[in-house]
């Protein structure tokens, strides 16, 4: 079964699934056994693994010891670009960064890196990535040099995910970013899932369980939390992310 039917399978039974990324240059190496073991217990059910910047010196070996502590869950490279590729990641999320008009990141990059991913027989998940307006400037934004979409007009959103939708991509991920000061709104959330038949992953500013569960309510299938396994020592405030986004999907 490929990692992306898994992710199917996830949403299917749960209603919601509940991914984490984690920033190689925020956790350091020797930290991951202790990080993976506490998202595991918790009820994570994937993780991400990349950043804007990394400062990480070797990729490849980061998620080779990153594999070793995993057990079962899919390790999926959240890709900031071209050097952040591993033949020991399980898929990889082929980003298009469809709300820029950055040629670079729609489609240059990818160019680059697709005989690479070729080459070592990665899994591809083709993702529209959409960066939605946070009140901050966040990494994704300044690094990508392209502006969000605006919170508060989501038939410009609804527009970007039927784009992708056609063009065929697999899944669309709503991203308010690192740092964000707001996450995505639920109003374009649900005007967004009302109009495409493809999975949203949401990630970008969702502290509490409570606000996970009202972004799946709105319409997401899979909820992305940050550095909250570094920052987040009570288990039991773990679990309760994992229960409300999949207890809400059941529901």
């Amino acid at each position: 079964m490929s990692v992306y039917q898994k992710l199917l399978e996830i949403k299917r039974n749960f209603g919601a699934g509940y991914l984490v990324l984690i920033d190689p240059d925020k956790t350091l190496p020797e930290n991951l056994p202790q990080i993976l073991e506490k998202g595991i217990k918790a009820g994570v059910d994937a993780f991400l693994v990349g950043g804007s910047l990394l400062l990480t010196p070797d990729f490849d070996l980061y998620i080779r010891n990153f594999k070793k502590y995993s057990q079962n869950k899919p390790v999926i490279i959240f890709p900031g670009g071209i050097h952040q590729i591993s033949k020991h990641a399980d898929a990889i999320l082929f980003l298009s960064l469809l709300s820029g008009r950055n040629a670079d990141h729609l489609i240059g990059t990818q160019v680059l890196a697709s005989p690479i991913i070729h080459r070592l027989q990665l899994e591809a998940i083709s993702t529209a990535y959409l960066l939605i307006e946070s009140g901050e400037v966040t990494s994704a934004e300044f690094m990508s040099g392209t502006r969000p979409l605006p919170r508060n007009k989501p038939e410009i959103a609804v527009a970007h995910a039927l784009t992708a939708q056609y063009f065929g991509f697999k899944m669309i991920y709503l991203e308010g970013g690192s740092g964000a000061r707001h996450s995505v709104p639920e109003h374009l959330i649900t005007a967004i899932a009302a109009s495409v038949e493809i999975p949203l992953i949401v990630g970008g500013g969702i502290r509490t369980p409570e606000e996970a569960a009202q972004k799946v309510e709105a319409g997401a299938s899979f909820i992305v939390t940050g550095n909250i396994l570094e920052k987040q020592n009570d288990i039991n405030f773990l679990r309760a992310f994992a229960s409300a986004i999949h207890q809400k999907g059941n529901d």
